[in-house]
């Protein structure tokens, strides 16, 4: 399975916005409107890909860093979206997005948060080396399929000398 990433193009954000509003989505993000996408494309501290598989290179997804030139060195995986589940493709982009991250970004620290209800996500985030961190309570808004109510993010995380020491242990694709 060939996974890569490439940057996402003003043309791309139809599909993009198309796929965040997908009801197998829809219930483990917060969607955005177009124009802030655009601005994650524009802003240099963000950075918008398109998850591309296979030698047709089908688009299969999208990924948005934010905190690319914080001067901490903490830069944050804000969204990952995958339209087909179940198939390792969230592990191979995670795995690449940490290796983003830590090399070319220089990363000290790597974070994202994930709604409590998403525990697939949850499971590969602490799969992959992802610490958690702690919990915002009832912090998200749920109103889907008549359902209202609450969720929390789970904040996590993975240092610079845990993804070296992931490196070293062979778990990691340096």
């Amino acid at each position: 399975m060939s996974l890569r990433l490439r940057p996402t193009m003003l043309s791309d954000l139809d599909w993009v916005v198309s796929v965040e509003r997908d009801g197998a989505n829809l219930p483990f993000i917060t969607p955005w409107e177009r124009p802030q996408h655009e601005g994650a494309i524009r802003f240099p501290d963000s950075r918008h890909f398109i998850l591309e598989e296979g030698d047709a290179l089908e688009r299969i997804g999208f990924v948005i860093l934010q905190g690319c030139r914080n001067p901490n060195g903490s830069v944050e995986l804000k969204r990952l979206v995958l339209q087909p589940k179940g198939r390792g493709l969230g592990r191979s982009a995670v795995r690449q997005l940490k290796a983003m991250a830590f090399t070319q970004l220089k990363a000290h620290r790597f974070w994202l948060d994930v709604k409590a209800l998403n525990r697939r996500a949850f499971e590969l985030y602490r799969s992959e080396g992802f610490v958690e961190e702690g919990c915002l309570r009832e912090s998200v808004r749920l109103a889907i399929d008549g359902a209202d109510g609450y969720d929390s993010l789970i904040v996590m995380s993975l240092l610079d000398r845990e993804y070296q020491a992931r490196v070293a242990l062979g778990l990691e694709v340096a």
